[in-house]
């Protein structure tokens, strides 16, 4: 029996879960509620910054809970920002973090891009990726399967 009701439900908690494991695992943490708000600081600073369907298309390979944490709060109107610096994309995640701020926060930022681009196909990841300006583009890993 699902321990939620219902087996979708049950299956994208369990990878959520699995997502989280792996960037606390990155991350050398062991607090999955960090790894939560570094994750979903991340996608928000992405999403902000792509077209509504260059975001749909993201979204689509999102499993379905992280689908929702990604379009939390969400408007599409204004998007993608104006604002496109590495600066101000790194500092709209740290703002996730005033209790206790990331210590490298680049590198962090550079930890989720690099476990997105282990979940999700070569090809939409490019086109994040390419939608993004040269000096956000560097926080992404290099391609390399």
């Amino acid at each position: 029996m699902s321990a939620l009701g219902l087996k979708i439900m049950d299956e994208t908690v369990q990878l959520t879960n699995i997502w989280l494991n792996d960037l606390m695992k990155r991350m050398g943490w062991d607090d999955k509620q960090r790894a939560y708000r570094l994750l979903r600081a991340t996608l928000h600073a992405t999403r902000d910054r792509l077209t509504p369907v260059e975001a749909a298309q993201l979204s689509a390979q999102l499993p379905m809970l992280i689908r929702g944490i990604f379009y939390e709060g969400w408007s599409p109107q204004g998007k993608p920002l104006r604002e496109r610096s590495r600066a101000e994309f790194v500092d709209h995640v740290q703002k996730a973090f005033k209790a206790g701020p990331l210590s490298f926060p680049d590198e962090s930022v550079s930890t989720v891009f690099a476990l997105l681009q282990d979940k999700i196909s070569d090809g939409e990841m490019n086109d994040v990726r390419q939608a993004m300006p040269k000096h956000i583009r560097e926080l992404f890993p290099t391609i390399s399967r």
